[in-house]
């Protein structure tokens, strides 16, 4: 199985209907009772082997057919029932509320979206996704495996 790494930017205080930047806010909760020394202990639950909700919006299938693209089509979507993903690490960046980074390394499967919003909830508020970028996948990292811009030259491709 392969692993991944991904660092989020995030933002406490506003949950969306696709549970990332790209969806509608459908609910907003106070945030300001949120410490980093709370969030960190709470980030402990969320380590090792877990059960996991797929979020709604995603690649996975009913009859064939992606749930996003159902529910974009206004069908109704029962969630997926839960089932067992992997985070071997799971680390708070940075902390500056409502905004927040986390550095997750995780099994295939995992969903981010669905950890923050999980998150979020444990910490009697609510998350979203503003950003994900995928920073290792397997035995590729996103530093050794891209053209870095400053090598953008017809000598580099």
């Amino acid at each position: 199985m392969h692993k991944f790494q991904d660092i989020n930017s995030l933002e406490l205080g506003k949950a969306t209907d696709t549970l990332d930047a790209t969806g509608n806010v459908v609910h907003e909760k106070l945030y300001d009772h949120i410490t980093r020394e709370a969030f960190e202990e709470k980030l402990k639950q969320f380590t090792g082997d877990i059960m996991q909700v797929p979020p709604l919006y995603s690649a996975l299938k009913k009859d064939g057919k992606r749930l996003s693209v159902l529910l974009k089509q206004g069908h109704e979507v029962e969630a997926k029932p839960a089932r067992p993903v992997t985070v071997y690490n799971l680390s708070l960046q940075d902390f500056t509320p409502p905004l927040f980074t986390l550095d997750v390394e995780c099994g295939g499967g995992f969903y981010i979206r669905s950890l923050v919003d999980d998150l979020g909830k444990a910490l009697s508020s609510c998350a979203h996704v503003r950003k994900l970028i995928r920073t290792k996948q397997g035995q590729f990292t996103l530093d050794d495996h891209t053209l870095q811009e400053e090598h953008w030259t017809l000598q580099h491709i």
